[in-house]
């Protein structure tokens, strides 16, 4: 998953001291981060095209909220280490919707990125639950 964003430094920052990510590769334009089994790529908007046609990113199409109608989630390995990623966001920063059981089974908790791309980060296999 690739994410366009308005500031690299801000948004590698983010999922790197926020949410744990590990940096693999930084460069100006581009910025790739793993934890566990989840690559994201973070790139610049200020590289894509004002304009163009078809379907593609644009400056243009991304004047507005950035992932509307998109939910990103984050999975971990279980609920313990969901809860303590969950004590460390809380100290750092604001929480969109705090931890809970969610009538599917599992734990949650929402956040919002520098960008506003809306996470939810859940513990177990969501997939196979949900």
């Amino acid at each position: 998953m690739e994410l366009f964003v308005e500031d690299m430094d801000v948004s590698v920052a983010f999922y790197r001291d926020l949410l744990g990510f590990q940096v693999e590769r930084r460069a100006e334009d581009y910025a790739s981060l793993r934890r566990g089994l989840v690559v994201l790529g973070l790139g610049p908007v200020a590289k894509l095209p004002e304009q163009a046609q078809g379907h593609g990113f644009t400056r243009q199409r991304l004047q507005g909220a950035k992932g509307a109608g998109v939910e990103i989630v984050l999975e971990l390995d279980n609920l313990k280490m969901l809860q303590q990623l969950y004590a460390h966001c809380r100290r750092r920063g604001p929480i969109s919707e705090p931890l809970q059981l969610q009538p599917w089974g599992l734990y949650d908790f929402r956040l919002t990125d520098p960008d506003g791309y809306y996470l939810r980060i859940t513990h177990g296999n969501a997939a196979r639950t949900a």
